[in-house]
């Protein structure tokens, strides 16, 4: 593996084994995250667990506030996508994170997806608490080797 530029902690995590570039750098390759792994098998319920523990982490005890909104996504999307790097499966993630001040109008999401179902996954988290409603989308994609 060839060197590259200084590491720091991604912005925002507590997941102080996880690196990524400086801004303005080239970005690390894919082998500096993914060291190599026949481990393949996308297992929804330990993503749902990840992905539930980050949202709590960021948005348990609080109530809407428009001015938070970009801080609190940001930091969902960080920690669940550094926590599911760090088990150090053979997968590219997609983690997309939306939310919205709760009202009658509900909210409606949808997604689709043309891949291979025996080893790619997504998993699809709903949160909410009487101010808010969060909706957190993971996609997996096998990295075949």
């Amino acid at each position: 593996m060839e060197a590259g530029p200084p590491r720091r902690p991604v912005r925002g995590c507590e997941c102080d084994r996880l690196f990524a570039p400086p801004p303005g750098t080239a970005k690390a390759t894919m082998e500096e995250y993914h060291p190599p792994c026949d481990e393949v098998g996308f297992n929804a319920d330990e993503v749902q667990n990840i992905v539930k523990e980050c949202v709590d982490g960021v948005l348990g005890g609080q109530d809407y506030d428009q001015d938070n909104i970009n801080q609190w996504t940001a930091s969902i999307v960080e920690q669940s996508l550094a926590h599911l790097v760090k088990l150090g499966k053979a997968y590219k993630y997609i983690v997309t994170c939306a939310v919205v001040q709760r009202s009658a109008y509900g909210f409606h999401t949808a997604s689709s997806c043309f891949w291979d179902t025996t080893s790619d996954g997504t998993c699809t988290v709903r949160w909410e608490n009487r101010t808010m409603n969060c909706i957190v989308n993971v996609f997996a994609i096998a990295i075949v080797l």
